[in-house]
This record gives C-alpha cells, structure tokens and sequence, in this order.
C-alpha cells in the first residue's frame, strides 16, 4: 500500500491567496480556476461550502481578483453536499501530464491512499466581508482523502461512469498526453486495522494533528512529521525528498524541508509500516 501527500486548492500561481479555516474551525480547500472552461464548468458561486457560498469567500478574500463568477476546477471533489449530483455519484480525482506520470512510476493502485493538503489560513468576518487574520499563520493543512478503487485513463470513455462525466478531466480536450480520472472504494480498507470510514472524504474542522507545518515555523512548507518518516537507512523516502538535508531529527519528532514544487509526494508503506496506524488516526478526525 501507499500513501500519497497531494497536494491540491489555491496557490502562489492559482487563486493567490490560502484557502480559509473559517472562525469555526471549519476547514475549506479551494479549488483552482479552471484554465479550460467548458460548458460543464462549475462557478464558484455554484459551489457551498456548508451554509457557505463559495463565490462570496473567494471573492472577498482575493479582493475580485477572483469572481463569483470565475469557472473553477472542481478537484478533487470530494464532498457530496457542495453542488447537485447525479444518482450514483461518488467522490473522485483527476490528475495529468507530469504528475500523473508520476503516479503511474510510483505504482499507484487501486487500494492506494491519497492524502489531499494545501495552503491554508484563518479567516474571519469583519463589517460582514472574509479576510484574513491579521498575523495568523500560513499554515499545509491535510483537508481530505481518497482511496483508489479504480482508476480510468479517460481516452477510456467507455468505461468512465455516466456520473462522472462532468468532472473537469472527463471534456473532450485533454489536460495532458497523460490524463486520468481516479474513483474512490465505497469503504477505506487498511491492512491489519479495522476501521469504518467512507473511502473519500474532507475533514470538517481543523485540528491539530492535520497540520504538517511545524508550529512556529516561519515557512509552511517546514513540516514536522512523526521520526518514522525519516527516511535513514530505508531502501525508499517520501519522493521528491531524497535528500537527507531536508530532514532534521528533533526530539520525537522530524523536521522536513518540504520542496516548493511538485503535487504528489507518495510514501511506499512497505518501508514505513507505521504510517498505516498514522493514517488510521487520521482519518478518524473526520467524525
């Protein structure tokens, strides 16, 4: 089995500004701008976060740079209640040209865990407007999962699901030579661990034990992850962190540079049997 940290929602190129931890605590990951609109492409105002429209809060925080109106690329999509579905819907994943070539040299299979995370800030309501904390943190917030249960090339049409012929990877023109639609299992399934949880989904609220930024760090991208993550002496790391630099041990803890570019880093549980019991333990945070 594998796990892959992906990383997904707003950034320094798209959107510009973190997603919002709501005064609730209420975590929202969002989505990018779609760089290809069609006409099956989403607003943001189309899209609720809660009792929350979308397109109010991306509008605000971005200052317009970003509109209600703005066709965005839902995806991962992960959330039933956050537009109108299809019978038969269920949670699902796209992921092309560079990454998912990745992903394909990495193994990912069915039975593989995706770990979403992105750039994430506190949020409030002032004179009825979102803005930001004023020296709240920019924190990588893991916000949700998915377990692979198929995954489709969609040069596959016949085989891609009537429902999920509206997701962004599912037009005619494709993102990438390399193009492929990931749908998850109905229940996660782990090894030698009984658990009951759906085999996609977001976590509701921010805790703790979902941030990979070190506290105080001056950098998101410090994380501090547990010391079975150093990669010391095993046959295989976390990729795109060969290098034993980035990592510092400290205490029951390590330290991690974690790279600026790059979307999906995935760890082979093979080499790191603890991190089953890490994910079981996340993914109960989701109740």
């Amino acid at each position: 089995m594998k796990i892959i940290l992906s990383r997904k929602g707003f950034d320094s190129a798209y959107g510009r500004v973190p997603s919002p931890i709501l005064p609730s605590g209420e975590l929202y990951s969002l989505p990018i701008p779609e760089i290809m609109p069609s006409t099956h492409s989403r607003q943001y105002e189309e899209i609720m976060m809660g009792n929350h429209s979308m397109g109010v809060i991306v509008h605000d925080l971005t200052r317009g740079h970003v509109k209600p109106q703005t066709p965005t690329h839902l995806d991962p999509d992960l959330n039933f209640a956050s537009i109108p579905r299809p019978k038969n819907w269920k949670p699902i994943f796209g992921q092309a040209g560079a990454a998912e070539s990745h992903l394909q040299n990495q193994g990912v299979k069915e039975g593989d865990v995706f770990l979403f995370f992105g750039w994430f800030r506190q949020v409030e309501q002032v004179a009825g407007k979102y803005q930001f904390v004023n020296n709240a943190p920019e924190l990588h917030v893991i916000f949700g999962w998915l377990q692979i249960e198929k995954r489709i090339p969609v040069d596959s049409l016949s085989q891609i699901p009537p429902w999920a012929l509206n997701h962004p990877h599912c037009k005619t023109v494709k993102y990438a030579k390399q193009d492929c639609i990931y749908i998850c299992a109905d229940r996660i399934k782990l090894p030698n661990i009984q658990i009951d949880k759906s085999g996609a989904g977001t976590f509701k609220k921010f805790h703790p034990a979902l941030c990979l930024t070190a506290p105080g760090a001056r950098q998101k991208s410090t994380w501090r992850l547990p010391v079975w993550f150093h990669p010391l002496g095993k046959k295989s790391s976390l990729t795109y962190h060969q290098d034993l630099t980035r990592w510092k041990l400290e205490n029951s803890c390590v330290l991690l540079k974690s790279v600026a570019r790059g979307q999906e880093f995935v760890l082979d549980c093979e080499y790191y049997p603890e991190s089953i019991g890490w994910l079981c333990n996340l993914l109960q945070l989701s109740d």
